[in-house]
């Protein structure tokens, strides 16, 4: 693509695979709050375990992964915690023009490169992306506006997906 001066864009590659108790997207949280205590793993491929050095000293981390069983996408959609059509990029609905999906887990413990986790909502066999350490002072602005969320967002432990992303 050279388009606007993007000359190079890199294919991705899954650096290792998550796996959870959540076999089919139907019933599974849908976002990390509504996952409180549910556990799971990473496994991260041999090839990108030295790249684990000195994950463990975090309590949580930041997961980016390809919904892989994502087909497709629309502009507008109905997210799961509304009722009206609101922009694809104003929500966190997974079917989208690049399907990749963001979660901040507990990290317990890593061993042998497979990292213990929780608080997991993530569809078991996910190709892993990449991993990043949470930092309250990066990632935890302390003036926000939710938007449309604003007057839901107390509700999402509550809810789990349906089949309207399948």
């Amino acid at each position: 693509m050279t388009a606007f001066g993007i000359e190079k864009m890199t294919e991705m590659k899954p650096i290792g695979i998550i796996h959870s108790p959540f076999k089919e997207p139907g019933g599974m949280p849908i976002q990390p709050a509504g996952a409180a205590g549910v556990t799971g793993t990473v496994e991260v491929f041999e090839e990108y375990r030295a790249g684990l050095k000195d994950l463990e000293g975090f309590s949580h981390i930041i997961l980016l992964y390809h919904f892989h069983r994502s087909e497709g996408f629309d502009l507008q959609t109905v997210p799961f915690m509304d009722s009206e059509p609101r922009g694809l990029f104003a929500t966190r609905a997974p079917r989208r023009p690049n399907p990749i999906g963001l979660s901040i887990v507990q990290l317990d413990t890593i061993e042998e490169g497979v990292l213990q986790i929780q608080n997991v909502d993530i569809l078991d066999g996910t190709p892993l992306l990449d991993i990043k350490p949470y930092v309250p002072e990066f990632d935890a602005p302390v003036r926000v506006r939710a938007g449309w969320l604003e007057a839901v967002r107390k509700t999402v432990a509550d809810l789990e997906s349906d089949d309207r992303f399948k």
